[in-house]
C-alpha cells in the first residue's frame, strides 16, 4: 500500500477548486477556520484503502469536501455543492507525484448543525491513484 500520493492529490484538488468561478469568494480551507463563520469549504478527512497490484502500488482515497454555510436554508449551500461536484467528478486532474486513474463522487450528506444555524454538506470522492 501507498499513501505517498495523499498530499498530491489533496493539492490537485485544491487547484482544481480554486478554478470554479462559484467559488471564487468562498475559502477554501483544510482546517476549521475560528469561529466557523460565514461560508466556506472544506478539504477533510479520507480514508486510504490499498490497491496495489503486481504492476505496481496503487491506492484508492475516499475523502470528504464539505461546504459550510450560516446562511439561510440549504440553497446556497446545495449550490456551492452542485459546482464542486461538477468540478470534481472524472476530473482530469494532474498530480505532482503518481498518477490519477479516476476520480468518482460516491455520496453527499446534507445536515444542520448549531441548532439549525449551520448547514453542512460533505460529498464523498473516490479517487483511484498509482505510482
Amino acid at each position: 500500500m501507498s499513501y505517498g500520493l495523499a498530499v498530491a492529490l489533496q493539492e490537485a484538488v485544491f487547484a482544481r477548486l480554486a478554478q470554479v468561478p462559484e467559488l471564487a469568494r468562498v475559502a477554501v480551507v483544510d482546517a476549521l477556520p475560528n469561529g466557523m463563520a460565514g461560508t466556506f469549504v472544506l478539504i477533510g478527512g479520507e480514508e486510504v484503502i490499498d490497491r496495489s497490484d503486481q504492476t505496481g502500488r496503487g491506492a484508492e482515497h475516499r475523502f470528504v469536501v464539505s461546504v459550510v454555510s450560516d446562511a439561510t436554508g440549504f440553497q446556497s449551500a446545495k449550490m456551492l455543492g452542485v459546482a464542486i461536484s461538477d468540478a470534481l467528478a472524472d476530473a482530469p486532474l494532474v498530480l505532482n507525484r503518481g498518477r490519477l486513474v479516476g476520480l468518482w463522487f460516491q455520496r453527499a450528506v446534507a445536515r444542520r448543525l448549531d441548532e439549525g444555524r449551520v448547514r453542512r454538506i460533505d460529498l464523498t470522492f473516490r479517487a483511484r491513484v498509482e505510482e
